[in-house]
């Protein structure tokens, strides 16, 4: 038998034998295992029942302390209302005796009152009898009714109140017209007096300054192409003559005289000047020219104290500066009656702000009434109902040359004030041909009448003296003449302010002693 078969049949043999021994042993491994398990998880229950027993002990313990506690909580909550509700029973049981009492003490009066009752009822019936007998008596000895007294009584009573009533209304009368002239004078002397705007002459020249004489011949250009084309540009007429060093710009747009002014002198400054150069200054000075409108118009709104007016507002109010009227800057002048608004406003006692507003607004008209067609109290009138003006602002632009009739009271203080900065000594500026057509028509108008013998115009036009003659004119009809010739001037004349006509008849008695 060879090796190799041997250790064969050993290893058979063998591997049962290692493999019964090996299960043996892991039987009895695993059996002490699982006694020594089985030993612990009866030590872990016992150990668990025993913290479970404490548990529900201490359990136990809590909800009987808790339940205690609760027990306590509500006897005493118990307690607390029994106090409470014993209190409100000892308060109403209180009130009730009130009431009981009061009660008491009202059957009381009542029954008093119905005794004085009784009494009054009684008196009463007394007094009507003993009326009636005494109307009896009287109406015995005077002979009349009772109807009849009563109506002899009202008519000497009526008599006497008709008397005093119009000695009152008279004296009333008198009265008011004494304090209303008084407070007239009072508020526009006061308004005059506290608001004085300066007022600058403005022509329709302006002169630009030259640093020599040889930039006239800059100007003007080779073949006058310079200055042909700053003309076309501006529309404004310029003239070089003999005046050293300076040139004269002339026209009657202000705006354009303006854009012209600060487009030349900026060239001049500079020393370029061609057609090319003249444009763009030209364009720059027109941009600057609407940016001083706006800030010209802004610091008139701060000046007077008013707000939210329309930006196109604002702008037109600024080019008022460039406008003139009988030598009197608009914008002063706009900005002189609105002072004058708001203070008439305040003695009076309306709205300040409305007044101003009115007021700085009256004669927005002015600044477009060259581009437009229109007076410019229609174009302003236009021009406020565009932007949203308040109708009061709206009438007042309307009524100020007494256009349309005022509706409200600042309407009239607008075009008192406006009255006032007009008639102004040095407001207005006339040439003296102006000033002697204006007399001449003056004393046309008054001549015109029949009966008068002479008439002058004086105190530069403010007052006309009429000399009438005796026979013609009576004194009765002096007063219809006055009235007459005063309608007349005021259909007539358009003038600041307001004429005096005066009326002088004289009648002389000659005699001679012999």
């Amino acid at each position: 038998m060879s090796p190799i078969i041997s250790v064969l049949i050993t290893a058979i043999i063998v591997a049962p034998i290692t493999w019964v021994v090996a299960v043996a042993y892991r039987k009895n491994s695993y059996e002490s295992k699982i006694g020594s398990a089985e030993e612990k998880s009866r030590e872990i229950i016992d150990e668990a029942l025993k913290v479970a027993e404490t548990k529900k002990k201490e359990a136990l313990l809590e909800a009987k302390e808790e339940n205690l506690k609760a027990k306590n909580e509500l006897e005493k909550e118990t307690r607390e209302r029994r106090a409470e509700i014993q209190r409100y029973e000892r308060r109403v049981l209180s009130k009730e005796e009130n009431l009981d009492k009061k009660s008491e003490a009202m059957e009381r009066k009542e029954s008093s009152l119905a005794a004085k009752e009784e009494t009054l009822r009684k008196r009463s019936s007394e007094v009507e009898e003993l009326f009636a007998k005494e109307q009896e008596e009287l109406e015995k000895i005077s002979g009349l009714t009772s109807e009849q007294a009563k109506e002899y009584l009202l008519k000497s009573v009526e008599e006497d109140v008709k008397h005093d009533t119009a000695k009152l209304i008279k004296e009333l009368e008198a009265k008011a017209k004494e304090e209303a002239d008084k407070k007239a004078k009072e508020y526009v002397v006061a308004a005059i007096q506290r608001c004085a705007a300066d007022h600058v002459a403005e022509t329709t020249v302006s002169v630009v300054q030259l640093p020599s004489d040889e930039m006239k011949g800059r100007i003007i250009g080779r073949e006058g192409r310079n200055i042909r084309t700053l003309e076309t540009m501006t529309g404004v007429e310029l003239i070089i003559d003999d005046t050293p060093e300076a040139v004269v710009l002339s026209g009657f747009d202000p705006v354009r005289r303006e854009v012209a002014r600060i487009a030349l002198e900026r060239l001049i400054v500079d020393g370029r000047i061609h057609p090319a150069r003249i444009e763009e200054m030209v364009e720059k000075a027109q941009k600057e020219v609407e940016n001083m409108m706006r800030e010209e118009g802004e610091a008139a709104i701060l000046e007077v104290g008013i707000h939210n007016i329309h930006p196109e507002l604002v702008k037109l109010l600024g080019k008022m500066k460039f406008r003139t009227s009988y030598g009197q800057n608009a914008l002063k002048h706009s900005i002189e009656v609105a002072q004058l608004s708001g203070l008439l406003a305040a003695e009076i006692g309306v709205d300040v702000r409305m007044a101003k507003r009115a007021g700085l607004l009256h004669d927005i008209g002015k600044s477009v009434d060259h581009e437009m067609e229109g007076s410019h109290v229609q174009l302003g009138s236009e021009l406020c109902k565009k932007y949203k003006e308040s109708p009061i602002v709206i009438n007042a632009v309307e009524s100020h040359h007494g256009d349309a009739e005022p509706t409200n009271l600042i309407s009239c203080i607008v075009q008192a004030a406006d009255t006032i900065s007009a008639a102004r000594p040095g407001a207005r500026r006339e040439t003296l041909e102006t000033y002697t057509n204006r007399l001449k028509q003056l004393e046309d108008i008054t001549n015109s009448f029949k009966g008068v013998d002479k008439s002058f115009a004086i105190q530069a036009g403010r007052e006309v003296r009429i000399m009438v003659v005796p026979e013609q004119i009576s004194d009765d009809d002096m007063v219809l003449l006055a009235r007459d010739i005063s309608k007349k001037i005021e259909e007539s004349l358009e003038y600041p302010g307001q004429i005096k006509v005066n009326v002088i008849r004289e009648s002389r008695v000659t005699d001679y002693a012999k």
